[in-house]
């Protein structure tokens, strides 16, 4: 049954012009009563029609792509392709026809701004939603996320994962393009072990993350193949996707473990403060400790020593996402496709010193 600005009223205890006021923006309101009413939106999952309000069953022209942190290439590649699909001609023309508005919505990682973010976006009536990037790997969110991904599949809204695992428990998503992060970690540490390397410290990225743990369990995998599996936990530590946490916990490592002489990093920003900090203990790269890092990233290959890396085709992925969610571009068999990751094999390795 359609919830009505009524029903909130109702729920909130104020009157209709209030709700509306509140939703408007349009007129002072106490803060308290503010809370009220937002809390009384959010319960009954109301959506604002605006605009689009003769036309209840109708999208919008918006597609919403959320990234944990537009600063970061990783997702700025993305987010910048999706958009080239979904804002229109690519020759800048705009008269191509069907063009959306693409907004980039910011979660910082926080799992309560990533579901802020969908509500507001099915508020809007938008088209589409990309969500970019791994996700959090727990089990209340994941059923939040579950019940808002199908609120919005339900109204119209095209939903497309890029880089992200599909997610347990829900149907509404048209295409996941999911990241061969498992197998891309794995290749990358076999490629060091078959340099010599027998100590391999591991800078992973946050718990409860999908891109951590299938990164982490390719690395594992590749030891244990080689037999080279032992307390592994002394050798990896965790963090932040940013450079300063390469930094300490590759501090981290050294002093727990001076005989390592490979660090793989949990992506190329993370593998920066790796370098550094190998340097600042005074050791060389590759000579001294490898440093090895993932995705490939614009700057991995301009680093002194040039970075091992994995690749992963960041742009195609990100593009593809927009054509699906434009529905230019049939989706795959099972709405699931795997994206395979390529190890780039450059000057931060090398075979461990003798001696």
């Amino acid at each position: 049954m359609t919830v009505t600005l009524a029903d909130v009223a109702a729920r909130a205890r104020v009157s209709p012009a209030t709700v509306s006021r509140v939703l408007n923006g349009n007129y002072p309101v106490a803060s308290s009563t503010r809370e009220r009413v937002l809390r009384a939106v959010d319960e009954l999952d109301y959506v604002l029609n605006g605009p689009a309000s003769s036309l209840a069953a109708a999208t919008s022209d918006l597609v919403g792509i959320l990234v944990n942190d537009i600063a970061d290439p990783f997702f700025g590649i993305m987010a910048g392709a999706a958009q080239s699909e979904i804002g229109g001609p690519r020759d800048g023309s705009g008269r191509g026809g069907g063009e959306k508005l693409a907004v980039v919505c910011n979660t910082g990682g926080s799992p309560e701004r990533e579901l802020t973010y969908l509500t507001l976006l099915q508020r809007q009536r938008a088209a589409a939603v990309v969500l970019t990037g791994g996700a959090l790997e727990d089990p209340a969110h994941q059923a939040a996320m579950a019940v808002k991904l199908a609120r919005l599949a339900d109204a119209g809204t095209r939903i497309v994962f890029c880089g992200r695992p599909p997610l347990p428990g829900t149907d509404a998503v048209v295409a996941a393009l999911a990241f061969d992060n498992r197998g891309g970690a794995r290749r990358l540490t076999e490629h060091l072990i078959a340099l010599g390397h027998r100590r391999i410290g591991y800078v992973a990225g946050p718990l409860e993350r999908t891109t951590t743990r299938h990164r982490l369990e390719g690395h594992r995998e590749a030891m244990k193949a080689a037999g080279l599996y032992g307390d592994e936990e002394s050798v990896t530590v965790h963090g932040p996707y940013d450079r300063s946490s390469g930094y300490d916990a590759t501090l981290e490592l050294l002093r727990r473990e001076p005989g390592v002489t490979a660090v793989v990093a949990a992506n190329d920003t993370v593998a920066l403060g790796a370098c550094a900090a190998v340097r600042d203990r005074g050791l060389r790269i590759p000579e001294d400790v490898s440093v090895a890092g993932f995705d490939d990233l614009p700057f991995s290959v301009d680093a002194v020593p040039a970075l091992t890396t994995v690749r992963l085709p960041l742009f195609e992925a990100g593009a593809r996402a927009g054509r699906l969610a434009m529905g230019k571009e049939t989706p795959p068999p099972g709405g699931m496709a795997t994206i395979a990751a390529e190890l780039m094999e450059r000057g931060s390795t090398a075979p461990p010193r003798v001696g």
